[in-house]
This record gives C-alpha cells, structure tokens and sequence, in this order.
C-alpha cells in the first residue's frame, strides 16, 4: 500500500481525490500549471508545468517515478501515457481512457460508431464554415462543444443564424489545448440528464452509485442530487451502456457517464474517467464511500463489495463574483447554522466571475423531499459571498 502518485490536474476534483489517497498513507505528487492549486496544499510534493508541453511531462514523470498517474483535467499530452505504460507505471484507468476521453471526438465516434450506443445525431466542424454547414444540416436549435474542454468551457446553444459565428468564437476560446475542433450536436428535447457514477475494478463487478441528476448554466453543473428519480428501465439501459463503453476503454476506477433522458429513451452523452464535479454531492456522505474514495479503492485493488445509499444529498456551487486574489468567504457561520448541512471551501486563491469557489450541500433522509432539499441548498450556497 506505499505507492507514489502523480495527480495531472490540482483543481477541488484533484484535491478531494488526494485527501482520499492521504488518508490511506499514499505519497502525492499534485501537478498543475499554477502555484498552490487546491490539491497542491494536500499533497506532498508539487510540480507546476504546461502539462500540453511533452517534454516537460516526460521530465518530471522520470524525476519521480511514480507507480501511478491519475489525470484530473483534459489539458494533457495524453500519446505520452502509452510511453509511461511500457515503463510499468499504471495510468488511471489507462492509456487508452485516457486518451479517447480527453477527446470529445475520440469518444463519441467510440460510442456511437463502434459501440452503437444512442446519441445525439452529431458533426465536426474545423472552421466557422463547417459550422455553418453542420448547422444546416441539424438545424437549430443545436449545441456547440469545444472537442477539448472541461466545466462547460466553450458550450453554447445556436438559436439563430446570428449565433453561428459568436459561437465558433466562443469554442475556439473556450477550448483547452491546441485542438480547434468543435462538434456539433441536435438539440435533444430530454426531460432530465443524469450522472452515473460507474466503478470498474480489477478484480470484481462493475459497480454503479444510485443516479445523479444535475443542472447547467453556461454549460457548467450549478446543482446536483442524489439519488435522481429514474424509471428502471432507463436506469438499466443506462447502466447496459455505462458498463459497455467503460469495459472497451479498460481499466480500474470512477467514470462519470453522462445521460440525456426522455420519457422512453437514453442517449450517452459524455464519459469522464475520473470523479465527475455533479458527484461532489457524495460528500454529504450519501453513500457509504464518495466518489473519491471509490476512484482511491478501485485503483489500488481494494475490494468494494457495494455501492450502499445511505441519505439523499443535494449540491450547489458557490461561484466567483469579481477578479481578484485572496478571496474573503463571507457568510459561511451564518449558513452553518442550518442543521444537516456543510460547506467545503477549494483554497483557490484567485477569483473570476463564475469560477467555482466552494460547494454547499446539505442532506436528509432517503425517502425525503428531494425538491425541498435542492431549494434548500441553493439558498445556502447565496447565503456565502465570495469577495
């Protein structure tokens, strides 16, 4: 159980997940390309490097050696991680997760293609004039997605002719490395999406926690729950292709498998292969392990024999207001005074208009007012102003 590891990506996801590691006596290298990201202040050692910089990715994976690589965001030179497998270090969940899901492309054709697994019916576009011409084709409403990006960047929704240009603009910038590459989705008329947290173990089943449902703005999660209200057949037909689409990519951990829903239909959306932000809701201790600890046990080998719910808990981000350093979090004793609730603070220390700062979360029985209880945790999450 004395393993190095190497976190690539050091935002609140990473720090969550080296808290878990900690806490099981691990060694933590926590890699990001700024100082005192929130998993550097947890971990034991830290790098700060351009992680789409091959050779600088190379450097200090051969500085440490480390036994493991858990990448936490998409802004990676992943071809380098089939390099690091030969040498006998274990990316997480492998070198081919890693790559084809870093990669709206890379996944979707996977799914869709390969796999046939429903989805919205999609095209790629290189250039406003291929935008243009996907849009034709779907028609509008549609949805636009950097291949390359993380929380929502670049996402917008084309409406009307005069959309098409702003957002091709607003991909390309939203667009983390240096793919310019959109796809272009229809518009699917679903009446809920949902998060489902999917274990893969090495040496066990493919487990899944009880549905997540969400909410976005700007393309970004704002509120989440567990557990979502899902007919059982679609839950099953979710889980058909969570497990489907995990078992080709191969390896041990987390995926946050995305879903779209209808009243009779499940269309695959997107898959992360680490903890999913819509699943920081399992820290109001819903489940009998997190999302984090789970990712933890399922890499190291630890038998998790269930995925047990234990309360329903709801989640809302506390967001950045201004620019500025240094943030003052105002308001928290206040919110904490409301029983069965918590708030966990990032340690970011810069602020920008809409960048997630803190999470609130509160929790109640399973059988409870799941409505009430998102009510009551959005109203705690504007009780805290971030300054």
């Amino acid at each position: 159980m004395a393993n190095k590891i190497m976190v690539l990506g050091s935002g609140e996801l990473g720090k969550e997940f080296v808290i878990a590691a900690k806490r099981m006596g691990q060694t933590v290298i926590a890699v990001d390309s700024y100082e005192n990201a929130p998993a550097m202040q947890v971990a034991d050692l830290h790098e700060v490097i351009d992680m789409l910089d091959g050779e600088e990715l190379d450097r200090i994976v051969a500085k440490h050696s480390p036994d493991f690589i858990v990448p936490e965001i998409e802004a990676i030179r992943t071809e380098r991680f089939y390099d690091y497998e030969k040498q006998g270090i274990t990316v997480v969940p492998s070198a081919k997760a890693a790559n084809y899901t870093m990669n709206r492309k890379e996944i979707r054709d996977l799914a869709a293609i390969k796999l046939g697994l429903k989805t919205a019916t999609y095209f790629y576009a290189t250039s406003g004039e291929e935008l243009k011409t996907a849009v034709d084709k779907l028609g509008m409403p549609c949805v636009v997605k950097p291949l390359m990006s993380s929380s929502g960047k670049g996402q917008s929704v084309i409406k009307t002719e005069d959309d098409i240009e702003k957002a091709w603009k607003y991909a390309v910038q939203g667009s983390r490395g240096d793919l310019i590459e959109v796809i272009v989705e229809e518009f699917v008329p679903f009446d809920s999406e949902i998060t489902l947290l999917t274990v893969t173990q090495k040496n066990g089943n493919t487990l899944f926690c009880p549905p997540i449902g969400h909410v976005q703005e700007r393309g970004d999660y704002q509120q989440s729950w567990q557990p979502a209200v899902v007919d059982n057949s679609l839950l099953e037909s979710a889980q058909r292709m969570a497990a489907e689409v995990t078992q080709e990519l191969g390896g041990a951990g987390i995926w946050g498998v995305e879903f779209f829903l209808t009243k009779d239909e499940v269309y695959f959306s997107e898959l992360s292969p680490r903890p999913h932000d819509t699943g920081m809701v399992t820290l109001a201790n819903t489940q009998n392990f997190n999302e984090f600890e789970l990712h933890f046990r399922a890499i190291m080998g630890i038998p998790i024999p269930e995925i047990k719910q234990l309360q329903a808990g709801a989640s809302a981000v506390i967001l950045g207001r201004e620019h500025g350093e240094n943030p003052v979090f105002e308001g928290v004793e206040e919110a904490l005074q409301q029983p069965y609730t918590d708030i966990k603070i990032f340690g970011k220390q810069v602020t920008r208009p809409y960048r997630r700062m803190a999470v609130a979360l509160a929790y109640d029985k399973v059988d409870c007012d799941m409505e009430a209880l998102v009510e009551k945790t959005k109203a705690l999450a504007k009780m805290v102003k971030v300054d």
